[in-house]
Order: structure tokens, then sequence, then C-alpha cells
């Protein structure tokens, strides 16, 4: 009996993925543990495999589709020799903006009308669709320019904008702040966004932008950061924490690091890496702030699990060192590295990435003396690092120079109050301040 090939949930919250290629053809055999096909979520692409032997017999949903709900079957799988009609390929949900081609069955020959309609049909990307539905536009008055007639997104956002700017020509007696969408109300509806977006292109002046669709991971760390910024309750703590010793005892390290027979060094330490091993050492000591906050409870975790936000193109991605506090600097200096080359690959298994009990962000790098960030649920807590920079400093009534790095804790007040956050982050400067004391 045939074996239905479902879309996976690849990561707990994930609804919906891209499908990046098929790995296999319909009519190969295939053997329990081969990679099928190519997933894209909004963090990471992923290889499936097949769960069982047999022979690929259908493919319902085709390479290049966006957006397909998880659990959709998207092919099938029988035994040597069994034969099954494939199912009809199930439809593809709307694509939100994606770096991806969206796959469509070929429109009808040069018989179309030039706007792509034929016998009353009007042809067009899903993304299109959505965008003149958004604006309340319709279809049939869009002229289509891509293969066939059909409608594409470029000639829906131009519909758009012609609209808006005809609208604009109309109440050109009106100022220009009336242009700006008025804020949403109970007996206001909101603006449909294309149509909020076509409104506001109008402010500039036409050929003096470049618009840059968004990817999927755009919009997930939107969505998230939104949701995290409006529901979690933030507070923050700041220091400044002395670095002279630890940057004295860094530069010992990395002066004594072994030298493999290929000629690498075994290590290379980062203010980073210290930093990282003594958030991880003082929520092990602090308990009451390694936790997450959830509606029917506190998990307090057992062990420091730290986010490493790490840049990427496009994006943001925060993998983690897991049990942070039992590894030693050499350790996590070196899985930091290997896991964010492979961040910038968008290679990262879904645990590489996913829970966490706190978060570290340095931008220090970029001359960044101090900022504030937001918490990456469910963790509780984030630090925001700065710049070690000198500074004069008063020591016994006499000016000194030191160098100083100004770290913020953003912290969660649901799961952790004032006292036990300052707590947290004088442990923390403790540490950084005496840094032998990370290795005892």
């Amino acid at each position: 009996m045939p074996v239905d090939i479902l879309m996976p949930a690849l990561s707990p919250t994930m609804e919906k993925g891209n499908l990046v290629q098929w790995l296999k053809a319909v009519g190969d055999p295939v053997r329990a543990g081969d990679v099928l096909v190519e997933i894209e979520t909004d963090k990471a692409t992923m290889e499936v495999e097949a769960a069982v032997d047999g022979v690929l017999i259908s493919i319902t949903v085709p390479a290049g589709s966006i957006d397909v709900p998880i659990n959709q079957t998207i092919g099938a799988l029988a035994a040597e020799g069994e034969t099954a009609a494939p199912a009809p390929a199930a439809a593809v949900a709307a694509p939100a903006e994606s770096s991806l081609p969206t796959v469509l069955p070929e429109a009808p020959p040069a018989t179309s009308a030039p706007n792509g309609q034929d016998d009353g049909r009007v042809f067009a990307s899903p993304i299109a669709r959505r965008l003149m539905a958004e604006a309340g536009i319709e279809a049939a008055d869009v002229t289509g320019t891509g293969p066939h007639g059909r409608i594409v997104e470029r000639d829906a956002r131009q519909a758009i904008e012609a609209r808006a700017a005809n609208a604009k020509t109309e109440a050109s007696g009106k100022p220009a702040v009336a242009d700006i969408p008025a804020a949403p109300s109970d007996a206001i509806p909101a603006q449909a966004p294309a149509e909020a977006d076509a409104r506001l292109k109008t402010l500039f002046d036409p050929g003096s932008f470049e618009e840059v669709a968004h990817d999927s991971m755009r919009l997930t760390i939107a969505r998230r950061l939104s949701e995290a910024k409006r529901t979690v309750p933030h507070f923050y703590l700041t220091a400044d924490c002395e670095i002279d010793a630890l940057m004295a005892l860094r530069q010992q390290f990395n002066d004594a690091a072994p030298t493999h027979r290929d000629g690498a060094r075994g290590y290379k330490l980062s203010v980073n890496d210290f930093v990282i091993r003594a958030l991880a050492l003082v929520l092990h000591r602090v308990p009451d702030a390694n936790v997450s906050f959830t509606e029917g409870a506190l998990l307090r975790h057992r062990h420091a699990d730290i986010g490493v936000a790490v840049a990427i193109p496009g994006g943001l991605m925060t993998p983690i060192v897991r049990k942070a506090e039992t590894k030693t600097l050499a350790v996590i200096s070196n899985e930091i590295k290997e896991l964010a080359a492979r961040a910038r690959t968008r290679s990262l298994r879904p645990d590489e990435y996913q829970g966490g009990t706190a978060s570290v962000s340095n931008l220090g790098m970029y001359g960044v003396r101090d900022f504030a960030a937001i918490i990456n649920p469910p963790q509780a807590s984030i630090l925001a690092v700065g710049a070690g920079e000198e500074r004069v400093v008063a020591r016994n009534g006499k000016p000194e120079v030191r160098t100083l790095m100004t770290v913020t804790l953003s912290v969660d007040h649901r799961a952790i109050d004032g006292v036990t956050g300052a707590e947290l982050l004088s442990a923390f400067k403790a540490l950084i301040e005496q840094p032998m004391t990370m290795l005892v």
C-alpha cells in the first residue's frame, strides 16, 4: 500500500515550509535513510529522509513551491513492483514574500488576451493576487506583463501605486500630512498593508528608492520581535565592567595556544568567549534567574544554554551553546566559531538554534558603547555587550585610565524580579573583573 510523504514539522513553531528541491525523481528506488527532499524553514534548509524502502511513485508538490502547510501530502512511496495512481496535487497556499521562485502551471499559449484572460480567467501569480486583493483592485483591470500576459508582482504593485498617485492628484489641495494613513481605531478600519505601503511610498519621489522584498527570515524576525516587545515586560540593568585583567589573561591564553600539525592554532579566544562563560556560570549560580515563563509555572533550568547572536545575510540567528557552564573557554570558542559558520550558510539543525535560557548580543566590534537588546522567548534575559574602551575613572581620589565595557541586561519581569536581575548582573561583573575565578 502506498505511503504518503507529508510536509514535516521541522520545528515546534513551524506552520509552513518551502519545498526547495526533490532529490529523487518519480520511479527512483528509495532506501530508508535516503534524502528525498530539501525543505526551507524561516531559519534553515533541512534534508528530509525516507522512513521506509520503496519507489517514489508520485510528486504532488513540485520543487520551488512555497508556504506548503505542514502535514500536507507532497508525494508518495510504494513498495517495489507496487503501483498507484498519484494523488492530485494539493493547492499550495499563497506565499508570503520569499526568495524562492513560485512554481506555477504554464499559462495558456498566445491565444490568451493581452491581460492574461482566456474565457473569463485571469492568470496571475499568487503574490500578485494577494497584493491586488489587499488593495481591492480587480485583476481584470490590470495588464499583465509576465509570460503569456500573466499578472506578476511588478504589475500589481504598479497598479497600486498608480491608484494611490491618482488619489493624491485628486486631493492635491490638501496638505501633505493628509497622505499619511491615520492610526487605526475601533471606528475606522485599518488599511490593507499593500494600500498603506503604496500611500507611504507616495511621500518619496519616484525612483528615489528601491524595494527589497522581504524573505521568510525577515518576516519571521519582524513577527517574533514585535510579539516579544509587545508581550514581554522588559526592564533593563546596566553596569560598567573593568576588563584590563580579562584582556591580559586572554592574551596569555592565546599566546599559549597549541599549534596543530597543519599549523592551525588550537583556539583563539575572544572577549565574547569570556562573556558567554561568565554568563553561563552566574546563571547556574543564581538559579532563580535561569528560568523561562509559562502561564502555568516557571521553568527553572538545570543548565545554562546560551544563545549567541550571529548576523547573517538577510537577518539574524542565535545558535546555542548547550550546557555552557560545563565547558572550557577553548571549547566554547571553537563551538561558537563552528555554529556561526553554519548559521551563515543556514545549515543549522532546529535543535541548534531553538530554546536556550539566555542570550548574548555583542556589538562592541562595531564601536557601539551600549545598547539594549530585545528578549528572545522562551528565554527570560539577554545581555547586550558594548565595546571595551579606555575611560578615566576615579581611584582613591585620583584619576586613572581603565578599560571599561558597558553591558545591559534585558530582563523578563514576569519571570525575574529586579533584585534577582541585579544579583545576576553583579555576579557577572565580579567574574568579568576577576577572570581567573572562571577557571576554578
